[in-house]
């Protein structure tokens, strides 16, 4: 069984493709093995209970930078791949290092675009728009020691329209996300996903 933790800060509404996912029998084998909150309250917590997943709240206000050094005690020798799923906290050590390549995470642009520090949740869609680009969209990379610079896995597109709100921009790069996160756990879960370098391999 290829078993999976998911990180989540909010309302996890990713988190909740991946359990759809699993339900339907598209990631097949999976299983969500733990839920991890950096914010106690949350509802993706809750979606973790309604569905009898393990969590814990690893709260950021009081592990602050020995957040991901928690993690790891929680996680290692456990799972095949972690899965940041709006998920905040800086991650960075031995966590880093130890899931090479076994760690992804979703952002809501086209990186290298809108994204680095500061760059999450509705931030990166105001800035989208405050440039004026044409088409914005989500990016699946792998972590690594950077902040939203790990090599890209897999990239899904959106138009901007002119008359676009943030809100409205984020409901559609947010379908897309539902979309593209179950996609590459799968491709992940079924060996297809090769890194070299930079670059990312996909085998059919």
């Amino acid at each position: 069984m290829f078993k999976i933790a998911v990180l989540a800060s909010g309302g996890g509404t990713d988190f909740q493709s991946i359990i759809d996912a699993v339900h339907s029998g598209y990631l097949k084998n999976c299983i969500i093995d733990i839920l991890i909150s950096d914010r106690p309250g949350v509802y993706a917590l809750e979606r973790a209970k309604k569905n009898n997943i393990e969590y814990h709240v690893l709260d950021r206000k009081i592990y602050k930078s020995n957040i991901s050094d928690e993690i790891l005690k929680l996680l290692h020798n456990r799972v095949e791949l972690i899965v940041c799923a709006g998920w905040l906290s800086i991650l960075k050590g031995d966590l880093i290092s130890q899931f090479k390549n076994k760690m992804i995470n979703i952002h809501p642009s086209l990186i290298p675009s809108f994204c680095g520090d500061g760059m999450y949740g509705i931030k990166v869609h105001e800035k989208v728009l405050e440039h004026g680009v044409k088409i914005s969209g989500c990016t699946v990379h792998f972590v690594d020691e950077g902040t939203d610079s790990g090599p890209i896995i897999f990239q899904e597109a959106v138009p901007v329209y002119f008359e676009d709100t943030p809100e409205e921009l984020q409901q559609r790069v947010l379908k897309e996300e539902h979309k593209a996160l179950p996609k590459v756990i799968k491709l992940i879960s079924e060996d297809k996903v090769v890194v070299e370098g930079k670059r990312v391999k996909i085998y059919k």
